[in-house]
Formats: structure tokens, sequence, C-alpha cells
């Protein structure tokens, strides 16, 4: 799903953003709800930012990366932790690419998200490549999400990509 965000585009920078766990649902400018095998997913975009809640077999999950004032957690590169018995990991990079790259690499990923059935991307009002974007899905037991946050004035995409579920067997 594809959204126009009404709000407009503030100059955030991709170094502003911060990572939680376990916070209270944000105010919310578009909302994917989803059903992925029993599991409960809400993508929440948050202007240049998101929220993602989970619900399965009682036990819930809340992600949050967002420019969030106050906050003393920056965006992590890697987080790796038990959450409410199931092992999250949480990774996070920022690509800096050129004018022309940025503006392909845009429009690359939101014709990727737009129609998928589990994707949410807003772009903001004013700016072609400034988006939001994400993208979920179910794997081997395991729910997975990764999101793109566009910051076309640093010629900045942060990258993130999340896994929660069940400990997965060690390979041998």
């Amino acid at each position: 799903m594809l959204t126009t965000l009404k709000t407009s585009y503030t100059d955030t920078r991709a170094a502003d953003l911060a990572w939680a766990l376990g916070r209270e649902p944000l105010p919310a400018l578009a909302v994917l709800d989803l059903e992925l095998s029993g599991a409960k997913l809400q993508l929440r975009l948050l202007g240049a930012s998101h929220q993602v809640l989970l619900e399965e077999e009682g036990r819930t999950c809340s992600e949050t990366v967002a420019c969030m004032p106050g906050s003393s957690t920056p965006l992590p590169l890697g987080v790796s932790k038990r959450v409410g018995g199931w092992d999250y990991e949480f990774a996070a990079r920022v690509e800096t690419l050129s004018d022309g790259s940025f503006a392909g690499r845009a429009q690359e990923l939101l014709a990727l998200v737009a129609d998928h059935p589990n994707g949410l991307a807003g772009t903001f009002p004013g700016s072609p490549h400034a988006f939001t974007a994400m993208l979920a899905q179910r794997h081997e037991g395991q729910v997975r999400w990764r999101t793109w946050h566009a910051y076309p004035q640093e010629g900045q995409l942060v990258v993130t990509r999340t896994r929660i579920g069940a400990r997965m067997p060690a390979a041998l």
C-alpha cells in the first residue's frame, strides 16, 4: 500500500533516529494491519519513522525507530536479545548515495513495497524521494520486517531488518 502522508516533510536527519523496544503505540499517519499465520502485526508509519506492533500467542513486542526527543538509545547497528520468550534480532545501516542513485533507489523501493500485500509506504508532499517504507513476512516460524527511511536532502537511506520468533536451531 502506498499513501501520501498528510504532514509536511521536515528536515530530520538519519543521525537523529533512535531505536526502542516496548513503547506504547504512538500516533500514526498510516497503519497496515496484517495476519501472518497466527501472528497479528501492525505496521505503523510515524512520519519519517516507524513502529511495529506484534502479538502472537498472548505475547507482544513493540519496535520503534523514530526521532524521539530525550531518547538515550541511538540507532544501533545491531541488537540480539530475548523479548517475551522470543529471539529478537535487529540490524540497521545507513546508505549514502549520489543524487541520481538516490532517485533510482527510491523509485525501486517504492515500486517493491507499493504493490506488495504486506507492504506499507508513505511519501511526503513536496519531496518525491522522501518516504518511509515497510515490508513484512513470515518465514520458518519467524516474523520478519524490513524498513527504509529516506533522507534525500542528505542522500541517505536508513535500512533496517528485524527478525523475531522462536530460537532457530543451529545449523550443523
